[in-house]
């Protein structure tokens, strides 16, 4: 969208190198974490077993990897309050799934979990340099409805992304310089501000988002949407 932006694969490639860190077992059990947030209430690890119908302790074994734990925030009761972009607790960028009021961590979440809870989303943002308000219907194939139309969204190459990082230091160099901006202008004030941030539009944003799930979920992705699918026409026995 800009000169001065890199190509998406640029953007992309540090994203790219730490999903390579996720097993099978630990793809199914994140996917399956993140739709049990989205019912809008705390996680516990027993509830995930429960839901993927494998052993407590497999799950446990999942989610205390590098590759999980670094994406994870508890509360005092150590049950799961955010995982991944998607929070229970209030933060900048409601979204709303399935009647269920969640957060996400910054604007780019917002873009790629509609697919990975396989539903529809509508969002609900505010523009850091206009303070007018910026909405969203977000479904798995796309962006369908934003309002203002000329919406962009403020990004950054995660060079300083490590898997040793917290959730909360992740969120501090990468999550809280991801917005949601009313226009290009907008943007572009905004980034100019923010040496190593730069404007995409939505499209490839989105574009981004998808090459994302794409690396981190994969075919386990594909074969649990299936899944999902067949139970809900409750037609008898899934043939995939």
């Amino acid at each position: 969208m800009t000169a001065n932006r890199p190509d998406l694969k640029q953007i992309f490639a540090p994203l790219e190198s730490l999903d390579l860190e996720l097993t099978k077992s630990q793809q199914m059990v994140a996917l399956g974490l993140y739709r049990e947030l989205a019912k809008g209430a705390p996680v516990r690890r027993e509830q995930i077993a429960s839901a993927l119908g494998i052993p407590t302790r497999d799950v446990a074994a999942a989610l205390d990897s590098p590759a999980i734990s670094c994406l994870t925030f508890h509360d005092d009761e150590k049950r799961i309050v955010g995982f991944g972009g998607l929070a229970v607790p209030q933060m900048t960028h409601k979204f709303i799934v399935g009647g269920q009021e969640l957060y996400t961590w910054c604007a780019w979440d917002a873009l790629f979990i509609p697919e990975l809870l396989d539903a529809r989303a509508h969002v609900e943002s505010t523009c850091p340099e206009t303070k007018s308000p910026v909405c969203l219907e977000v479904a798995p194939d796309g962006v369908k409805k934003v309002e203002p139309v000329e919406t962009v969204v403020s990004f950054l190459v995660p060079d300083e992304l490590r898997i040793e990082q917290t959730a909360a230091e992740t969120m501090k160099t990468f999550c809280h310089r991801v917005h949601f901006l009313a226009s290009p202008e907008a943007g572009q004030a905004w980034t100019a501000r923010d040496p190593g941030t730069f404007v995409l539009s939505l499209e490839d944003a989105f574009t981004l988002a998808q090459m994302l799930n794409s690396c981190r979920f994969g075919s386990v992705l594909q074969r649990t949407t299936a899944l999902t699918a067949c139970a809900e026409k409750e037609k008898g026995p899934c043939s995939h």
